[in-house]
């Protein structure tokens, strides 16, 4: 799989729902688990490699064998804001602050049609909120301060040349 770039208009829209009956998805999820270990990413989610499928992969260890993946996927973040830098394999070389919830609550089915529900903390909290993200076409410095924002100006338009063949 390839990783598509900022400011593919695919990471700009709500991703729509998976197809559990969908012949193809657990060659898909395992797909995308290999491609984010292989970026050396800890979470990737199907807009980022094109497919604007409501799905994600997640995994602290960045290893595709310790990654969960989140299909059709319903959060509630909750607690104190926590300020963490963060970066975003579809915004290469990009990284800032972003406030968010401490803990996130989570509604999932894998690939198998099993239901989860789970709370987490610490950096998997992150990891789920940030590509949760992606699956409403929210990129990461939309929620970024307006002053990193400015900062990275460069940095995106560099991003949108290399995307224009520029």
């Amino acid at each position: 799989m390839r990783i598509v770039y900022y400011p593919d208009p695919v990471l700009q829209r709500r991703a729509d729902a998976v197809d559990l009956a969908w012949d193809g998805l657990a060659d898909f999820c395992a797909s995308m688990l290999e491609t984010m270990e292989a970026a050396q990413g800890v979470g990737l989610a199907g807009p980022q490699v094109g497919r604007a499928l409501r799905l994600f992969v997640a995994a602290e260890s960045a290893e595709a064998k310790d990654g969960d993946v989140f299909i059709n996927p319903k959060i509630e973040p909750f607690g104190p804001i926590v300020t963490t830098e963060e970066g975003c394999l579809s915004l290469p070389g990009i990284r800032a602050e972003i406030a968010r919830p401490e803990f996130v609550r989570a509604w999932w089915i894998d690939p198998g049609g099993g239901e989860h529900e789970a709370e987490f903390d610490g950096l998997l909290s992150r990891i789920v909120q940030h590509e949760y993200d992606h699956l409403d076409g929210v990129l990461f410095f939309e929620r970024m301060l307006e002053t990193d924002r400015l900062r990275i100006r460069p940095d995106l338009e560099g991003l949108a040349d290399q995307y224009r063949g520029g």
